[in-house]
């Protein structure tokens, strides 16, 4: 007789359905081999973790070290003291990618000392484990470290493997589900989602455990999964809405949205914005708007979030780490979220909320601005802050698009200067057309007349001295925080 939380298993490391990965006796060997670094990595949900916990339990049974992650505030100091001095323990580092770089540089040398030893007494042994490519970012750290570590990577689970666990469950509980198939083909090799899926269908037919006489379950794939995704609300919808709103709400502040829901729709569960920017034309935009900077800052800013999502800023990774939340986005409605964040609809995907046209002579005014509207979660257009991504390119053209059509918003420093300059002179006639459509915040410093600037129009009057730090407090409340009046407005 055998439970069905037992069998099935979503927390815990499974008893009867775990199923070995094909590179199982290789890992456990190398766990075995007094000191050696090792590290374990691949994409969420392939059973890293789960793995590792059972090749250490069969070395270690009286005795399995506990795994150490930086999602545990009470591990971080232990994470921290590990040193040459530790004795022959062996740390289990688990979500190695979340240390900081320090850290990582740290752990990385002190692996290189470790391997490097003929005579390893005394010393530690690192296990690491982490999301794809962690041990190809540690021989980035320690060059010369690869051929002394065992690296092994977990991959999802093969048709094959994915049958055999099922099969395993279905015999301890006297059943057979039916259309394995359709399970196999919705988890996508993910360990934790065959588990979870088999279990939902158990408890939606009424099994909890081992049936006297051999019972067939058919099951709707549609219900099923609206099953899963109604369990996992209360989990995960809080915080996925608070990622999508962004760190300040408004209405038309939707590319985190855009790109969560372009994430759902990959096969894998971590993805380089770069490439799925370059995949997805229609949202290129949303996505350029927030991975240099904002998406860094929000997660820093939203511990709920930071929970739920990883991501570098440097390589531009973003990763879902928890298998169950991936699914439940995948899965999810989405027009329905969107209504329910408060978004509009509107057809153009903007690259910036606001880009900023101004005279050499204004430039640290305009970086002030720039910052403290970035402060507000509002991207900008600032041409500084973008010099080397238009390398090799012509400034005409992007300036072109910046201002006529990849903006939301154009705020102009207008005085003398910019009428007398040439690339303010150009800049303006890029946005010119904008001016009647109301997309044109003039910040007005003078009494300088410009064509097709009409006198009556709305504008920011704004006597500016020239010292930014003597009147930093009436910009923000004078300029900056009626441009961002503006945009929630919109």
């Amino acid at each position: 007789m055998a439970y069905l939380e037992e069998v099935y298993v979503t927390e815990g490391v499974p008893e009867f359905t775990f199923v070995k990965p094909p590179n199982f006796t290789a890992l456990l060997v190398d766990l075995r081999r007094k000191g050696k670094p090792v590290v374990v990595e691949g994409q969420s949900g392939t059973g890293k973790t789960t793995t590792v916990k059972k090749a250490l339990a069969e070395i270690f049974p009286a005795n399995t070290p506990t795994l150490l992650t930086p999602r545990e505030p009470a591990h971080l100091p232990i994470i921290a003291a590990i040193d040459e001095n530790s004795g022959e323990k062996t740390f289990v580092v688990d979500d190695f990618h979340r240390l900081d770089r320090e850290t990582k540089e740290r752990l990385a040398d002190l692996a290189k000392v470790i391997a490097e030893r003929d005579n390893r007494e005394g010393l530690p042994k690192l296990v690491i484990i982490g999301i794809n490519n962690v041990g190809s970012d540690l021989i980035q750290l320690v060059p010369d470290i690869a051929k002394r570590m065992g690296i092994h990577r977990i991959s999802p689970g093969t048709p094959e493997v994915i049958h055999e666990m099922i099969t395993l469950g279905s015999r301890l509980l006297n059943i057979e589900i039916g259309s394995p198939e359709t399970v196999i083909e919705d988890c996508r090799g993910d360990y934790w989602l065959t588990q979870q899926i088999c279990r939902t269908i158990c408890i939606s037919s009424g099994v909890d455990q081992t049936q006297v006489d051999t019972r067939r379950i058919d099951w709707d794939p549609a219900v099923i999964k609206a099953l899963v995704v109604e369990n996992l609300q209360h989990n995960f919808d809080p915080a996925v809405r608070e990622f999508c709103r962004g760190r300040r709400f408004r209405p038309t502040n939707d590319p985190y949205y855009k790109l969560l829901r372009a994430v759902s729709e990959q096969e894998r569960s971590n993805v380089d914005l770069n490439e799925l920017a370059n995949a997805r034309q229609d949202i290129k935009g949303s996505i350029n708007n927030v991975k240099d900077h904002r998406l860094r800052v929000l997660l820093d800013h939203k511990e709920a979030c930071a929970r739920l999502f990883y991501y570098d800023a440097v390589t531009k990774n973003f990763a879902i780490e928890d298998p169950a939340l991936f699914y439940y986005l995948r899965n999810l409605n989405w027009e329905d979220l969107r209504q329910r964040c408060g978004f509009r609809d509107e057809p153009q995907d903007f690259e910036w909320d606001i880009a900023v046209s101004f005279a050499g002579e204004n430039r640290a005014l305009a970086g002030f601005i720039e910052q403290q509207l970035r402060e507000l979660d509002i991207s900008v257009f600032y041409d500084r802050n973008y010099e080397d991504n238009y390398l090799g390119g012509l400034w005409s053209q992007q300036f072109l698009d910046i201002f006529a059509h990849k903006s939301r918003l154009v705020v102009a420093i207008l005085d003398r200067h910019h009428k007398e300059k040439v690339w303010p002179t150009f800049e303006r006639d890029c946005f010119a057309a904008r001016v009647q459509q109301g997309e044109v915040i003039p910040i007005i410093l003078d009494d300088t007349v410009f064509p097709g600037v009409p006198k009556d129009l709305v504008s920011i009057h704004f006597k500016f001295a020239g010292d930014v730090a003597a009147q930093k407090e009436s910009i923000i409340d004078d300029v900056v925080l009626r441009i961002a009046g503006k945009l929630d407005a919109i």
